[in-house]
């Protein structure tokens, strides 16, 4: 199984293309933290009334948003990584903040690089393996958040946070025929996906699946109870998983596809990033609905190609 693996970079811009394989999630050193800043959006944003709280946070290049409902699994090896993961599973309730570092270019600053925090999401640690150097973490996200202010540097970030959650929609049956026509397309894609896969053997879920049904659950997490979306912005973000998962992206490659498949993530990353600046449920439903649509048709045609060279 892939995993992101962090580790202390000195750099002072990490390097914003993909790494295949793998990818690096930069902790700048702390003359270079003292240029992050809070990122403020033009657009009003809806935050739970009188809801914040302080967390750790966790910084990522500016392609590794994560979005609620998504699942991610990281090797954590640094020390002060290892100091988060401590602090967060003692005192924290297993939570923690995924964030995305974005450069800030300035004409009028000096020539080295300023960020600015953005797309911060809360996120559940479901699982942890301890290794002979480090360990292997599972996340989950579970919803939208701000970062308002920065409390501490060293050993690692932490700051106080606010969450970010969508309008009250004003026409509920619009929203309940679109979370419906998204259920409905997720599981066609989901069945299409299946056929893709290499052996009969692998598990029939897919990151499709296993959000979709991470997000219909009842979440019980009292502590942070004003941090979690309800149940339709939750599926709204459902089908912003990547199509060709670990388990059979060697089947693409085999068939000389994976051009497709780098280009099919950076689309996925350009609807995540929307995505995530929405607060209308209904319009994130629809640019769902249309996602999924796009990706029948693309693994439909993955499945053509395949039969023709069975």
């Amino acid at each position: 199984m892939s995993y992101t693996a962090l580790a202390l970079l000195s750099l002072p811009l990490p390097n914003p293309n993909p790494i295949p394989n793998s990818s690096l999630s930069p902790f700048l050193g702390s003359k270079l933290l003292k240029k992050i800043s809070v990122s403020t959006n033009s657009r009003p944003r809806f935050y739970a009334k009188a809801s914040f709280t302080d967390l750790p946070l966790l910084p990522f290049q500016a392609d590794e948003v994560l979005v609620p409902s998504e699942s991610k699994r990281l090797h954590l090896y640094e020390a002060r990584f290892l100091a988060l993961l401590e602090e967060s599973l003692v005192r924290k309730k297993k939570f923690f903040v995924h964030f995305v570092l974005e450069p800030v270019h300035n004409v009028e600053s000096s020539a080295q690089a300023s960020f600015a925090a953005r797309y911060g999401c809360l996120v559940l640690i479901e699982n942890v393996e301890r290794l002979e150097i480090g360990a292997l973490v599972s996340i989950r996200g579970i919803g939208r958040v701000n970062i308002v202010q920065f409390i501490q540097m060293e050993p690692y970030l932490r700051g106080i946070v606010i969450p970010i959650r969508d309008q009250i929609p004003e026409c509920l049956s619009k929203i309940n025929s679109r979370v419906m026509k998204l259920k409905e397309d997720l599981y066609n894609l989901h069945s299409l996906q299946i056929k893709l896969r290499d052996s009969k053997d692998e598990l029939l879920q897919t990151p499709l699946t296993s959000s979709l049904r991470w997000a219909e659950k009842e979440l019980l997490i009292d502590c942070y109870k004003s941090f979690i979306p309800t149940l339709v912005e939750r599926i709204s973000f459902s089908a912003l998983q990547p199509i060709t998962d670990s388990t059979f992206v060697s089947v693409l490659r085999q068939r000389m596809i994976s051009g497709s498949t780098r280009s099919e993530l950076l689309a996925l990353q350009r609807e995540k990033l929307r995505a995530m600046d929405l607060d209308d449920t209904s319009e994130r439903l629809a640019n769902s609905i249309e996602l999924v649509k796009n990706n029948i048709a693309m693994v439909a045609a993955k499945l053509a190609i395949q039969s023709l060279e069975a």
